[in-house]
């Protein structure tokens, strides 16, 4: 937001100045909107409409009236998503304020004292406004976000499966890691079309199974129920279903991609691929994340260790193309992505200094990202491990995705390339110096004897 609170001098001393005096505010519900805007605009200055689209066409009509240049409305759920179109579309400004950043005044709560409420507080530039990608990025968002719900869904039908089978004493979870594999999908066809010879059951076992075939016949001997194997036909088509719908999935937020990166006027240089490995994620989407980010942001984030395909498409989504123009540091970008300890300080002390327990979905895309950095060998995973060992595994987490999360805006801001020497060292140097170290002191006590 370019208009912020200031003080300005009077006779009285210092004073806040009303810096957007053409403002409303609005209080959402799903059935009803409060709107006040200033009194001298309309002798009833706070009116309460309905949520129906007629009734949305009257707020901005009324707002339009009102000679409103801007409007702050609470981000809340879904339910001012339509409203904050129309209200863009008509060419009002909206700042969508987080509602744990809106205190009221104490006494009685009502729609109307807080639709006045955020009109005043608004009018004097006290709010702090809450990011919304651009159309095309939200477009990407709601895909996204439909493409994790379906995967989780699925995973739901997997555990499914694993109790049916669980019932009939069918041990194959303990004996092949993914049910869902080459080598489970066999199996489980081949029960479900009537074998029950386990050791021809477990001969359709890959060559690169980790247990013996006499191990998987085995875990093959159940009881056979026939409503059992019945919950377990559906799961397993269920969980295909949910699959064929994130594939849908994709080839839509593909199509998205390709519209935004052609709209994006970027003179970027031939992207330089990272080297990544042949084998991806199972759930990973199989179009070209890395070149549609490169074509969007300028430079290859993939060469942030930890962010892969599902991560970056995801941030896509969240972010657009030009978040960086919406926040003006690093910093601010962490604190926004809940990633900054809240410092409480009075008289100069701190008093606590903790990470605010609300979600942020950029926050937690980088949170998920950092996890399996506990394994790298390189510098951020050395780096995680140090903040293990002195805060522990959910510091850790935190303090890992607060660094990858300004690594990633300083990128996408400079346009500059990922350098691993400004995280620290890797595990090789590190062996080194300890090498180093050892074979000094072991100099040492030879020269003393």
């Amino acid at each position: 937001m370019k208009n912020q609170a200031r003080m300005i001098k009077s006779q009285d001393g210092n004073k806040l100045a009303i810096v957007n005096p053409n403002a409303a505010g609005i209080d959402i519900a799903d059935t009803e909107m409060q709107v006040c805007v200033p009194e001298d605009r309309d002798g009833e200055n706070n009116r309460r409409f309905g949520s129906f689209t007629q009734d949305l066409n009257t707020i901005v009509d009324w707002l339009k009236d009102c000679r409103i240049t801007t409007v702050a409305m609470e981000a809340t759920g879904i339910y001012y998503l339509s409203l904050f179109l129309k209200l863009q579309d008509a060419g009002i400004d909206v700042l969508l304020a987080n509602p744990q950043d809106v205190k009221n005044l104490s006494g009685r709560k009502t729609d109307a004292a807080d639709a006045e409420w955020l009109m005043v507080l608004h009018r004097y530039g006290l709010l702090k406004p809450c990011y919304q990608p651009g159309n095309v990025a939200r477009q990407i968002r709601n895909l996204t976000r439909q493409r994790s719900n379906l995967i989780r869904m699925a995973e739901k039908e997997v555990q499914y499966m694993q109790k049916a089978m669980e019932q009939m004493n069918i041990k194959l979870s303990t004996v092949i890691s993914d049910i869902t594999g080459l080598s489970g999908r066999k199996i489980i066809t081949a029960i479900l079309d009537g074998q029950r010879d386990t050791y021809a059951l477990a001969s359709l076992a890959e060559s690169n199974c980790k247990a013996s075939q006499e191990e998987i016949a085995l875990s093959l001997e159940g009881t056979w129920d026939e409503d059992l194997l019945f919950m377990l036909k559906q799961s397993l088509d269920a969980y295909d279903f949910f699959l064929s719908q994130v594939s849908d999935c994709d080839t839509e937020i593909e199509k998205l991609l390709s519209l935004y990166g052609a709209r994006i006027d970027s003179a970027n240089a031939e992207l330089v691929r990272c080297k990544r490995k042949k084998s991806r994620s199972k759930n990973a989407p199989k179009m070209d994340i890395e070149n549609f980010a490169y074509q969007l942001w300028g430079v290859n984030v993939f060469e942030i260790p930890g962010l892969k395909d599902t991560a970056v498409m995801h941030l896509i989504g969240e972010l657009g193309h030009d978040f960086i123009d919406k926040f003006e540091s690093a910093e601010k970008f962490s604190s926004w992505c809940n990633l900054a300890p809240n410092n409480k300080i009075s008289g100069g002390k701190i008093l606590s200094s903790k990470i605010m327990k609300r979600k942020n979905p950029v926050g937690q895309i980088f949170r998920t990202a950092a996890a399996p950095l506990a394994r790298d060998k390189g510098e951020m995973g050395n780096y995680y491990r140090r903040m293990k060992a002195k805060s522990g595994a959910l510091q850790a987490n935190v303090a890992t995705a607060h660094k990858m999360a300004k690594i990633f805006y300083t990128m996408v801001k400079n346009k500059v390339a990922y350098d691993a020497s400004k995280v620290g060292r890797n595990e090789r140097e590190l062996t080194e110096r300890k090498i180093a170290k050892l074979e000094r002191a072991l100099t040492r006590l030879k020269n003393a004897s």
